[in-house]
C-alpha cells in the first residue's frame, strides 16, 4: 500500500493501531524543521508543542542532526551491559554536574520518562527498605503500571487497568487559583501520615515542580523547600520529576532550581535529547549505589545515537543561551495572552518559562471548567496551522510548549491563528 496521503494513513490507522493510542490532531508529518511542520499533504504548521516538551532544541538542530550521524557512522548499539562506549559515560558526567545541589552524583540512562520513574522508585526502595511512595493529586508520571499509581488523574491514564502497585498514596497539590493553599497542601501531608501510611514507611515524595497533564500547576517554591524540610526530619528521599520541566523549558536548567532545593534523586527525559528516546535518573552517589549490580539497566538504556544526541542538545542549550530565550518566549506569550480576543474565556494565565498555560473557564468562574471550548480550540487551531495541546485534570487547559528556537515572528503568526479561533468559538 502507498502511504502518500494524509487520509490514506489515517484510513489504514483505523485498522492497524489500537484505539487507546489517542491522537490529539489528524496530522501526518512529512517533515519538520526548527519550529515548523509540514504533513504529507504539503500544509505547513505552527508547532507550539515541540513533541510535548521534546524538541525545546527545535525539530532537526543542525548540531544535534550531525552529532547523530557522526555516532551512528561508528556504531547504533552495543547495549551498555555488553561493550560500554565514552557517550554513556560522558553524558552521564555532565547530567552529574549539571543537576542542583554540591552532593556528589551519580547517573543512570534509559529510554522513557515512564522508565526513568520506575528506577527512581526502586533505587528509592532500595536505599530507605521502605516500600511506601506519596505523590499528588494531578500529578503525570507515566503510562507503566507504578507510573499509573502514582498519577493522580484517572481518566484516560487509569481508567479500566488496575489494580495499580499498593503503598502508594495522594497527597493535595497547591493550587491558589483553585483555593489550595501551601499550609493546606502541608496539612494534608501530615494528615496522610496520621491516617493512611507512618512516614517510617514512606520511601520517598515524588513531585512535579510545575505539574504536565496536571493543568502545568506550578508548585510553590515555599512548597518545595517544606517537602525537602518534611523529607528530611522524616528519613523519605524527595524525587523531583523533571521529565517536562527539565533542559532549559523554564528558564532555569531544572525548574527546582527556583526553591533552591537539591533533590535525593531526579528524572528526566523529554528534552533530554532532542527527539531521540532517552531518559535518565540522576541522584546523590552514595542512593544511586543501593541497587545490587545487575539490578538496573535495560538492554536500550543509554542508547549511544541518544547519548550523541543529548551531548550535542546541552551544547545547543548553552550557545544559543536558551534558558535566556525561554524567559523571553514566556513573557511575549504572557503579554499577549492577556490582551487575547478570548480573554474573557480565560479564567487564569499561569507560566514558569516557557511553560505557559491558560485556563479556560465559564463565566470567570473557576468552579466552571469549559474543556469544551478547549477541545474546540486545539481543533479549530489545527484547522487553521498551529499545533496546540490540552491538559489539566477537567481537561480545560491549553497549554504552549513551542520550540524554545523559535522566533518571534512564528510566535505571534501562531498566537494571532488563536486569537481568530477564539473569535470563531466565542459565540458557541
Amino acid at each position: 500500500m502507498t502511504l502518500t496521503t494524509s487520509r490514506s494513513v489515517l484510513e489504514l490507522r483505523k485498522t492497524a493501531v489500537p484505539q487507546g493510542v489517542g491522537n490529539i490532531t489528524n496530522i501526518v508529518c512529512d517533515r519538520a524543521e526548527n519550529s515548523e511542520i509540514w504533513d504529507v499533504d504539503g500544509r505547513r504548521y505552527i508547532d507550539f508543542a515541540a513533541g510535548i516538551a521534546v524538541v525545546n532544541t527545535g525539530h532537526s538542530h543542525p548540531k544535534v542532526k550531525a552529532a547523530v550521524m557522526a555516532q551512528l557512522e561508528k556504531f547504533s548499539h552495543t547495549c551498555f551491559h555488553v561493550a560500554q562506549y565514552p557517550g554513556y559515560v560522558e553524558l552521564a558526567d555532565r547530567l552529574n554536574h549539571l543537576a542542583p545541589g554540591g552532593s556528589p552524583k551519580k547517573t543512570m540512562l534509559v529510554s522513557t520518562g515512564a522508565e526513568a520513574v520506575e528506577n527512581a522508585i526502586k533505587i528509592a526502595r532500595a536505599h530507605t527498605g521502605r516500600s511506601g511512595i506519596i505523590s499528588f493529586t494531578g500529578a503525570f508520571h507515566g503510562r507503566t503500571m507504578m507510573g499509573m499509581a502514582l498519577t493522580g488523574k484517572v481518566t484516560p491514564y487509569k481508567a479500566g487497568f488496575g489494580p495499580f502497585p499498593p503503598e502508594v498514596f495522594h497527597a493535595q497539590f497547591p493550587n491558589p487559583y483553585h483555593g489550595v493553599s501551601v499550609a493546606e497542601s502541608l496539612a494534608a501531608l501530615e494528615s496522610l501520615f496520621k491516617v493512611d501510611v507512618d512516614p517510617s514507611r514512606v520511601a520517598a515524595i515524588i513531585l512535579e515542580p510545575v505539574q504536565g497533564e496536571g493543568g502545568f500547576n506550578i508548585a510553590p517554591a515555599a512548597f518545595i523547600q517544606e517537602l525537602r524540610k518534611l523529607c528530611d526530619a522524616h528519613g523519605i528521599l524527595l524525587i523531583i520529576d523533571e521529565i517536562q520541566t527539565g533542559f532549559a523549558r523554564t528558564g532555569k536548567m531544572f525548574a527546582s532550581e527556583y526553591a533552591g532545593v537539591e533533590a535525593d534523586l531526579m528524572t528526566m527525559a523529554k528534552g533530554i535529547a532532542g527527539g531521540f528516546p532517552l531518559s535518565a535518573v540522576t541522584g546523590k552517589a552514595e542512593i544511586m549505589d543501593a541497587a545490587n549490580v545487575g539490578g538496573l539497566g535495560g538492554t536500550y538504556g543509554g542508547n549511544p545515537l541518544g547519548c550523541a544526541a543529548a551531548l550535542a542538545v546541552l551544547e545547543v542549550i548553552e550557545e544559543e543561551r536558551l534558558c535566556d530565550r525561554a524567559l523571553e518566549i514566556g513573557a511575549i506569550f504572557v503579554e499577549r495572552l492577556k490582551a487575547s480576543s478570548g480573554k474573557e474565556h480565560i479564567g487564569n494565565i499561569r507560566n514558569l518559562g516557557a511553560m505557559i498555560a491558560i485556563e479556560l473557564v465559564k463565566e470567570g468562574d473557576a468552579d466552571q471548567p469549559d474543556a469544551d471550548l478547549a477541545k474546540a480550540l486545539v481543533a479549530a487551531a489545527s484547522e487553521q496551522g498551529l499545533i496546540l495541546l490540552s491538559c489539566g485534570t477537567r481537561g480545560n487547559v491549553i497549554r504552549f510548549l513551542p520550540p524554545l528556537t523559535i522566533s518571534n515572528e512564528l510566535i505571534h503568526e501562531g498566537l494571532d491563528i488563536l486569537d481568530n479561533c477564539f473569535k470563531k468559538l466565542g459565540d458557541r
